[in-house]
């Protein structure tokens, strides 16, 4: 297994987190002793979240809900005769 010093590491990060990635792993070391072991994670890929359609057939919306108050609205700004 590969070992580099941690001035490297942090030199060469993203390549290295890339040959990690890839299927090779390596250590860093700090004054010739090993600190940490850089690794590939098994993680499965992340689902996207599924909301649309969560709550069908939960309830309904009345036919009206478009218009609903809408003569109240329109009085209180003064554009409708009561």
């Amino acid at each position: 297994m590969r070992t580099v010093n941690i001035h490297e590491a942090k030199t060469h990060l993203s390549r290295l987190v890339e040959q990690a990635a890839n299927g090779e792993p390596f250590v860093i070391t700090k004054a010739g002793k090993p600190l940490v072991k850089v690794v590939a994670l098994d993680a499965p890929e992340r689902r996207p979240m599924r909301r649309r359609g969560f709550l069908a057939g939960q309830f309904t919306i009345p036919d009206d809900f478009n218009t609903w108050a809408q003569d109240e609205i329109l009085e209180m700004f003064g554009l409708n005769e009561p």
